[in-house]
């Protein structure tokens, strides 16, 4: 089998993995917020900027997983991520490993090219509409 024909079976697979590893990671951060799972610091008052941050990582973590609603979600988290690092990280230092916000950045942009990209074959979008994500 050739290189080209290879990226031609894998890399739309992969973009399914890449979604779905990145997916699962945000949804984490959301159980944490708003679950208390595994662990928390108090739960965010209702309503507040991190309520909706963690409610934003919980519902768009789950859909994103299941690759449901994929380019309207990303579309979505990219804004969360940004403001995310701009009010929580940057205030701490101009370099994102110095202020933890390496991860909001890398998150911003996954789910960025999500939205251009589509899911990927493995997602619930695909089987809703299969023949939208054929060669996708």
């Amino acid at each position: 089998m050739t290189a080209p024909q290879l990226e031609a079976i894998w890399a739309p697979r992969m973009r399914s993995v890449l979604r779905i590893m990145a997916a699962l990671i945000f949804f984490a951060h959301g159980t944490a917020k708003i679950l208390g799972f595994p662990t928390s610091d108090g739960m965010p008052d209702p309503f507040t900027m991190g309520w909706t941050a963690g409610v934003l990582e919980l519902v768009g973590g789950a859909l994103l997983a299941l690759g449901l609603f994929t380019r309207s979600v990303a579309f979505v988290l990219p804004g969360q991520m940004a403001v995310a690092y701009f009010i929580a990280h940057a205030p701490h230092s101009f370099y994102p490993a110095l202020n933890g916000g390496d991860a909001a950045i890398l998150y911003c942009f996954v789910f960025l090219y999500l939205v251009f990209a589509g899911p990927g074959p493995w997602s619930v979008d695909a089987l809703r509409n299969p023949r939208a994500h054929a060669n996708v």
